[in-house]
């Protein structure tokens, strides 16, 4: 095994060898939706095993696969299960894994959902690089799109198109002056996971804060851990980026696609997309992973 001395150095998803990390860390904080504290602990996983959760606190630590014949319900974050056991919230976990490009990797929580931290993949990026990156013996699969493939629901859509390397193209539009129409691309092999998408936080509509409350949702958020638009402007600016609503849409959609297990060689494009339709996408592409 190769260790690297800088975690960005190890970060090529289109590397031919599998990875994991050189040493477990641990995160502490609240869930988006639940509003309680968990505790999560990321190991180091042998080639081949993928990315999976574990539930500490549930007997027997049911395990629960990162793949997207696992996903549940897809309302506002997407929730895993296996059996009674269920992990909720695992996107932006699973787009800072994915993005840093560690393949194999044991979650372990005491909670059914993932902390929200700073409601960004940045804090669990920078405990990827803090506990280092190792190259498995074992070769990452690679596999390619060779026509279009889209997924539709109204004017939304996600789509993939042939490419000579993989990159990802978000756009939104909302009905909000400080939102408006926003796009933003990325390519991993030319530029950093950590730098350009990871650090976008998640945000909401400030009129729509107490409805979603009642149905009892975002109870962990905060103006803390979410950007808030209202119609009037941000409340609690100031943005990271120019255009960080879209990239932290982008955010959203590597975390749901990552439940493929790998990318493929592709152009991914998403326009006013969803959890629901970014799984249904991962859905749609599952059948051509190379067996």
């Amino acid at each position: 095994m190769l260790e690297t001395s800088q975690g960005r150095l190890a970060t090529n998803l289109q590397s031919l060898y599998q990875q994991t990390l050189a040493r477990p860390f641990e995160r502490v904080g609240v869930g988006l939706h639940s509003g309680n504290s968990v505790c999560l602990r990321v190991l180091p996983a042998p080639a081949g095993s993928g990315r999976y959760f574990v539930r500490t606190d549930l007997p027997d630590r049911p395990q629960i696969p990162a793949r997207i014949d696992r996903v549940g319900q897809t309302l506002l974050s997407t929730e895993l299960g296996d059996g009674a056991a269920a992990v909720r919230t695992v996107e932006h976990l699973l787009a800072a894994l994915s993005g840093m490009g560690i393949d194999n990797a044991a979650i372990e929580l005491d909670a059914l959902e993932v902390p929200l931290l700073d409601g960004s993949a940045l804090p669990w990026v920078e405990a990827i690089e803090q506990s280092g990156i190792v190259a498995q013996a074992a070769e990452r699969p690679q596999w390619e799109i060779t026509e279009p493939i889209t997924v539709s629901q109204g004017d939304a859509f996600v789509a993939a198109f042939p490419a000579n390397e993989l990159r990802f193209t978000y756009g939104i539009d909302f009905d909000l002056e400080a939102i408006g129409n926003q796009w933003q691309s990325w390519s991993p092999d030319r530029e950093s996971f950590a730098e350009t998408i990871a650090p976008a936080r998640t945000f909401g509509i400030a009129e729509q804060i107490e409805y979603l409350r009642q149905q009892g949702l975002i109870k962990g958020g905060s103006l803390d851990n979410a950007l808030v638009c209202s119609r009037d402007g941000w409340i609690n600016p100031p943005l990271r980026f120019s255009n960080e609503p879209v990239r932290h849409k982008l955010l959203d959609l590597v975390g749901d696609l990552s439940l493929l297990g790998a990318f493929p060689r592709a152009h991914i494009l998403a326009y006013k997309a969803s959890h629901q339709l970014h799984t249904q996408f991962a859905a749609r592409l599952a059948p051509l992973l190379p067996s």
